[in-house]
Parts: C-alpha cells; structure tokens; sequence
C-alpha cells in the first residue's frame, strides 16, 4: 500500500490529499533541492523550527531527523501555509496574462517548505504518534484541510490554470506538459473550483470537519491496538506456538515489562502467526475477538459513531460537487470509471471464491473429526487458520513454520535488492551519513548498476512498536523530478511490523510476510524508477486502480526459483530451501485462496455499498452484518478489515469507494507477469525493458491504460487472475463478452497499508 500524507504539499495532488480528491494515487509530497520563492525573509526565519530549514547534507539533502520535536511541528506548519498561500496569490494576481510558465509551472515551484514540513510530520503520524504528536494532529488536521480549500477555491487562481487549459497554445506543449495541464485543471474542477460560493463554504466546512473525524478514528484504531494484548500466563498457554514465535512473545513481554511468559500484541504480524499455531482454542477465541473489535468496543474509542457521519459528509459533498454519490465521485477519474464497473469485477470473483472456500471449510471439518472433534464441531473464525494450516501439512506435505526456517528477513531483503538489480539495473549501498527517526532505520543509496549514478535513498523501518501503524506501507519523502534543468532524485521508504526476537537472532517471517515484503518493494521500485519532469506527475503518482499493479506484480519474483536459491537459507545451517520443498510449496500456491479472496472481497463490496448507499444514516455495525448477510458470506471468517478498523476507508478519503482497486491491478499483475512467462521467464530481458519504459518510469504523463498496452500489446485479461488462484473461468465469464469498463478487458482506467 501506499501511504496517504496527512497534509497537503507544495504539489497540486498534495493540495487534494486531505480530502481524497487528487487524480493521482496517494500523492506524496514531492521536494526540490531549492528553497521555494519565499513571503517571509530569510532573517525573519533565524527563531523559527529547524523543520523549515532546507534539507542539507549529502544525497541532494535529507531530513534532518536528529533536530526534529513534536512541539515545533504546529509553528512549522502554521509558518509553511502562510508561506505557501502567498505564492499562490502571487500566482493568482499576476497581471501577465495566464501560460503554462506563470502559472503551471509556477505552482510546481511554490510550497516547497511546506513540502519539506509536511513530509516528515507525516512520518511522525505513522510511526511515532504518541500522545504529545496526537494532540498537535488533532488540532492541525482541520487547519490543513482549510489550507488546501483556499488554495482549490481560489477563483483568480483556476480562472488562469482554466485559460491555460483552454489555449490554443496549450496544444503546442510537450505530451508531458499537456497531461499536467489536464490533470491540474480536471482536480480543481473536481474539488470544487466551479461552484458558487455557498456551496464552496460548505465544502470547504465539511473537508474540516471529515480531516478532524479522520484523526479521530486512526487514534482510536491505535489506542485500541497499543491498550490490548493477549497476555500469555503459563507455558500451556504456548501451547503449539514455533520457537520463533516463542521468543518474540517472551521480548515483547519484556519490553512491554509484563510478567508473564509472553504477551501477544494486537497487530496482525502478531495475531495471524497465533491464531495459525496456538493449539489453545480458547486463547485463540481471545486474541481474534481483540484483533477484530478493534475500534468496535464501546467507549471512547468506538468509531462507529465517526463512521456514520464520515459517510453522511461524503455524501453531501458528493450531491455538492455534482456526483450521484461518493462512490461516483471518487471512481470518476479510475481506470474503472464506474462503480459498476467495480462491482462487476467484484462479482465476477465472490462466487467463485466463497465456493472455494466452503470446499476448505470441508477439508478442515473433515481433519477436525479424524482427530476426534464432536460430531456438531463447527469451524469458527479463530479456528480457520489453525485448521488451514493443518490441512496444508496433510494435503501438501507443507509446513509454514517449515518453510519460515529459510525465510530470514535480512535475507529477503537482500533478493529483494538483487531482484531490483536485475529488473531494474538498481544497486543497494548501505550509509550511515544520514539521521533516522528511529534506531530501527536503515539506510540504503540507490545507484544505477551500470553508471554508478545516485538513483535516490530507500529507507526500511521493519519493526513494530507502540505509536506505530499496523501493516505495512511505502511512503516516498521526496518526489523526482527535474524541472528547471536540476535533476532531483528520490527518497521512499518501506515499513513494516515484523515482531523482534531474541536479540542477535535473525527475524524470521512467513511466506506471506515475504510476499509483502516484495509488494511494497514494488512501491519503492516504481518511485525509484520515476522519470519525468513535473514532480506532480512523478513516481507513484498515478490513478488508485493502478498504484497497486507495479506492487502487486513484483510479489511474483519471490517463488522464483534465482531467489530461493540464493536466498531462502536456513537461519542455522545456511543451507539454501530443498527442491522438494519449494515444489510443494509451488503446489500449494492456490491453497487457501477461497479463504483470502473472500476475506478481501467481503471488505471492498462493503466499502462500496457503504458509499453507493448515498446520504441514508447508516449503523455500521448492522449495516455491515445485513450487507454480509445478503452477500452469503461464509461464518468461518470475517472481513479482512472490519469497518470499525477500516483504516484505508475512513483514516482518510485514501481508499474510500477504492479498496476493490487491490484486485483490480492483480488482474493487471497475473495477466502483465505471464508476459515474462510467455516470453524467456521472469528475468527476460526484452520484456522487463519494455515494463520499465511504460510502466514504471513514466509515472502519470500517460493514461495508464495506454501505458498498459504499450507494455502488454493489448488489454489485459483476467484469465491469468483466475488461473492463478485456481478459480473456474466458467465463473468469470458467466457476465458474457466483456465491454468496455469491465475488467476482462480492463478499460481505458488489495498497502499499504498494507492490504
């Protein structure tokens, strides 16, 4: 997943962030190596925060991590927005008639402090968010979100970016120039550029009130998962659980100074390996009922209440803005387009894969009554995994906890390195010249294998911790670009939360962690490889149904065979994973996918039912149970993210009426990597050529289905989808022959997150 920033940037999709309106997918803040056209006087600065200051030091200039408090992140931000506006009006006031130089491209110049600001409280918010943070963001959110209004509801300032779109001049630009035309022009219009100046106040008021609802329901998600653990009291309560995970309960228990012989926190990098293992039901039962009612337990940090009414001011801001509901809204500028061509997709899949999944559930009930379950034994949710896992053992012969002895996190992230250097020509040099935020940062330069050329910086923040969101992300610090002849390369980030283990034994993950783990490489390696111009258009800065295509269809060179070999090692022995049991792991690949395509369905058909629903007051608990219930969702499981805890859809606009987007680009990723398999293999050469040239360097100065069929040679098809997860195409195809917007030929438009 990509992270969404909390503030606005200097950029144009920075200025829409806050309400989840920007053409691009999850616009980080870019950055220029140059300070911004300032209002205030360089000697007016000398008092003020060291987070204003330009970044400096080697690698084009880093934050400066080590100078950062929490209590100079209000006067920052407070003196970069004033900054920022007074080159907007600048911008709008200048008496030369309306170009793309005075005025374009002038807002891809301005803000550049605010950026810098913006970029590493955002970083604070994810991963540091402790209470002093909490307070500053809960009083900031809605000022930023008043910030980016009286930048889009500037009526001098779209009056020029209209007349420059409306130019015949225009038309003479480069392709690059005219895509960024269009794109600032098409987010203006959709943020409310066109409206009276009633309806701008209102949605100026309601764009407050949601930034402030926003924080609210990611504090509470947090505090939820900080506050509870599973407190493990006797080795009985160990009971099945792999030495690993052994060792990292007792840490945590240490850490967190409990007594007891470990402790279970409340993320899924600690919950899913316990409900997998734990042979004590009960405690199972436990830990899955605090997992899942995250955000759903009454009291202060219930989010159901800020659900109802996030959704009712998203649907008076869509009537507002002229969209039949916020799905509408918020699909128009997809490669989808439509909800229904999203829902279509969607169903197209569910039957399938709750067919699937009953036929697991059977398998399960079957091994359950061999070892001596009662007749009436019932697969509960927090028995699925437990049981999953056995079946895979007998059927397969496949043991995770097998498979995790060669699955060493520092050595998947060193093929991951390997993977980019031969995909991507990309080579990682280890430097401790730069400060980090946390002890668990490391640091990485990104060169070009051939050249030895500066590429970017790519830092990796691995481990949970309180204050820390759960799940796993990428977030870019600063964006490429190289406007005005001065090339500025990159700096991303990947974070995850694998738990420690014993200090100075290597962390050891599933084969499900490690598919993460490329995924959201494949994240950093698109930012990577960005090469345009315009910042805006930069990197990752693409449609939402798209971002998550590069992720998802790097995840497929971790089963290949170069990568186990070299890197799949036994954390004791050295020795590299047997062939006998990466064949049964490749016979495994489909197993279980009944359970995780319906576990991640059931959340995207919610999401956008909640937000097809229009502006009826809405219970979400009763609301999802009916909708679920409709749907025939199978018992055995609930929602990968249940709405209380819906961190994609409600701790912002992010992935609102937008989490289907997951399976949509895997329906891009199966069908782009059998190009590689149609071809010479998964390292052929030609074809990684070509996916570097339309896909991952061009960002968004070209449609991305375009860009798809430059690579691929026509659409794509879902076949490979449903090949992939062992699904009958008879299902799929039961709609009948596709047009155009539906996803067997996905048109011209699941972290992250974390998926």
């Amino acid at each position: 997943m990509r992270q969404l920033p909390f503030a606005a940037s200097r950029r144009l999709t920075g200025f829409l962030a806050t309400l989840g309106l920007a053409f691009t997918l999850l616009p980080t803040p870019g950055m220029a190596q140059t300070t911004a056209s300032s209002a205030t006087p360089t000697s007016a600065r000398a008092n003020q925060p060291a987070l204003l200051a330009p970044w400096a030091g080697g690698h084009g200039g880093v934050p400066a991590f080590d100078k950062v408090k929490v209590a100079d992140f209000k006067p920052a931000l407070e003196a970069a927005m004033a900054e920022n506006l007074a080159e907007i009006n600048a911008i709008a006031n200048n008496p030369a008639a309306p170009t793309f130089e005075n005025t374009i491209a002038a807002m891809e110049r301005s803000g550049q402090t605010l950026t810098r600001v913006s970029a590493i409280y955002d970083i604070w918010s994810g991963t540091l968010n402790d209470a002093a943070f909490s307070a500053v963001e809960t009083e900031m959110a809605p000022k930023l979100a008043a910030f980016s209004d009286q930048i889009t509801q500037n009526a001098a300032l779209f009056k020029r970016i209209e007349a420059v779109y409306n130019a015949p001049a225009t038309k003479k630009l480069t392709p690059e120039q005219q895509r960024l035309v269009e794109v600032d022009y098409k987010q203006f219009v959709r943020a409310g550029a066109k409206l009276n100046a009633t309806a701008k106040a209102r949605v100026s008021a309601i764009n407050q009130q949601l930034a402030g609802l926003f924080t609210n329901f990611s504090q509470n998600v947090l505090a939820d998962e900080a506050d509870s653990v599973l407190v493990l009291k006797t080795d009985k309560d160990l009971g099945g659980l792999p030495v690993s995970l052994r060792d990292a309960a007792k840490t945590t228990a240490g850490t967190r100074k409990i007594a007891a012989v470990g402790v279970i926190t409340n993320t899924r990098s600690s919950i899913d390996p316990f409900l997998t293992y734990s042979d004590q039901r009960g405690l199972r039962e436990k830990a899955w009922r605090m997992f899942t009612n995250r955000g759903d337990n009454g009291g202060a940090h219930d989010n159901n209440a800020l659900i109802t009414q996030i959704l009712q001011l998203r649907a008076e801001r869509a009537k507002l803005l002229g969209y039949a509901t916020h799905a509408h809204l918020r699909l128009d500028n997809t490669m989808a387009k439509t909800p229904e061509a999203a829902m279509q997709l969607m169903e197209q899949v569910w039957k399938p894969a709750v067919a699937r999944e009953h036929e697991e559930v059977a398998d399960m009930l079957a091994l359950a009554k061999k070892e001596g379950a009662p007749a009436n034994f019932k697969i509960e949710p927090w028995d699925y995994r437990y049981y999953a896992e056995k079946v895979r053992k007998a059927r397969y012969d496949l043991d995770q906890n097998e498979v995790k002895q060669y699955l060493q996190l520092d050595k998947m992230r060193e093929g991951m390195f390997w993977v980019a250097g031969e995909l991507f020509n990309f080579a990682f040099v280890p430097v401790t010249d730069v400060p980090v935020y946390h002890p668990d940062v490391k640091v990485w330069q990104v060169n070009d294998k051939t050249t030895g050329k500066q590429i970017g910086l790519w830092y990796f923040d691995p481990y949970a911790r309180p204050g820390k969101n759960s799940g796993a992300w990428m977030n870019a610090y600063r964006n490429q670009e190289r406007m005005d002849g001065k090339a500025v390369t990159t700096i991303v980030s990947n974070n995850s939360n694998f738990v420690k283990g014993t200090p100075g034994e290597p962390v050891l993950i599933s084969w499900t962690d490690a598919t993460t783990l490329f995924h959201e490489f494949g994240h950093a390696l698109h930012g990577l490889s960005s090469n345009v111009t315009y910042p805006t258009l930069s990197g990752t800065n693409v449609v939402r149904d798209y971002v998550e295509f590069p992720s998802q269809l790097l995840e497929n060179w971790l089963a290949t065979p170069e990568v186990l070999n070299k890197f799949a090692l036994h954390y004791q022995t050295g020795q590299p994973i047997p062939a006998a049991l990466v064949a049964r792991i490749d016979k495994a690949s489909s197993f279980n996918e009944g359970f995780a395509t319906t576990e991640f369905l059931a959340s995207a058909l919610i999401d956008m039912k909640l937000h097809l629903a229009g502006g009826q007051k809405i219970d979400p608990d009763k609301f999802e149970r009916e909708t679920l219930a409709s749907l025939g969702m199978p018992s055995e499981l609930v929602m990968r993210h249940r709405t209380p805890q819906f961190s994609h859809v409600f701790s912002s606009d992010g992935y609102s009426a937008g989490y289907y987007s997951y399976l949509w680009s895997v329906v891009l990723a199966a069908d782009a990597f059998s190009a590689f398999t149609e071809a010479g293999g998964p390292y052929d050469k030609a074809v990684a050529a070509r996916l570097r040239k339309n896909v991952f360097t061009v960002g968004n100065t070209v449609d991305p289905a375009a860009g798809y069929r430059a690579f691929r040679g026509r659409d794509p098809k879902i076949d490979a989808l449903m090949k992939q997860r062992g699904f009958p195409m008879a299902e799929a195809k039961a709609g009948g022959k596709p047009g155009p917007g539906k996803p067997a030929d996905v048109p011209p438009r699941m972290p992250v997150q974390h998926k």
